[in-house]
């Protein structure tokens, strides 16, 4: 499976090599293609691609969305309606808008309404499943904890494109928990709060949320 990720910063360029890795091609997306930390990754990343976003949404049959929450929308723009119209897009996002305050992320986001759902609308025509914005970028691909196999939450509106990422979820070395429908992402986004919140407080970022049934 060609998997399109829009956004090179960290986010962006772990996704795309935990793809690799799992043997799916990959391209990593970007506003300009021939910035140095691009040409870094594509040349410690065998096998790596990269390209304008709206070559690498066409580029994908799958298409992940890894940009700042705050340029998000307009990534979707520049990828073009048409290249991403019957694609799963994974959004990875979150609605940041600032430094913390007393370990907390502000949101631009109010509490009844999500980057999700904002991102859903933008590409009416493309099936959205927010996960992987729920931990930090280090731990997302194939994560190690001795308590077990950490909880990956997602969400989503089509039931094929939920079924294609939590499959995604499972390579990479997570549990998948299935939230419902994009309207979820109120409650997912601010898990990126709550995970952040120990690594500002007490320089603690090797944590996973986990769901425990009997």
């Amino acid at each position: 499976m060609r998997v399109g990720v829009l956004g090179s910063a960290t986010v962006g360029q772990v996704l795309a090599a935990g793809f690799l890795k799992h043997g799916h091609p990959a391209m990593l997306g970007t506003r300009d293609p021939k910035k140095p930390e691009v040409q870094k990754w594509l040349q410690e990343t065998p096998g790596g691609q990269a390209g304008t976003f709206s070559e690498t949404a066409a580029f994908g049959e799958l298409v992940v969305l890894a940009t700042a929450g705050s340029v998000a929308e307009n990534a979707l723009e520049l990828a073009g309606s048409e290249n991403l119209a019957g694609k799963t897009i994974m959004d990875a996002t979150n609605p940041i808008s600032g430094a913390p305050q007393q370990g907390i992320l502000p949101f631009f986001t109010s509490p009844n309404e999500s980057l999700g759902e904002k991102v859903q609308a933008k590409v009416p025509h493309s099936h959205v499943v927010k996960a992987f914005n729920s931990v930090g970028a280090i731990h997302m691909i194939n994560p190690r904890y001795e308590q077990g196999i950490p909880t990956m939450f997602f969400c989503g509106d089509q039931a094929e494109a939920k079924a294609q990422v939590a499959g995604i979820i499972e390579q990479f070395g997570w549990e998948p928990f299935d939230c419902g429908g994009i309207i979820a992402s109120r409650a997912l986004e601010p898990l990126c709060m709550l995970w952040c919140a120990p690594g500002f407080l007490r320089g603690q970022w090797n944590h996973a949320f986990k769901v425990l049934t009997k």
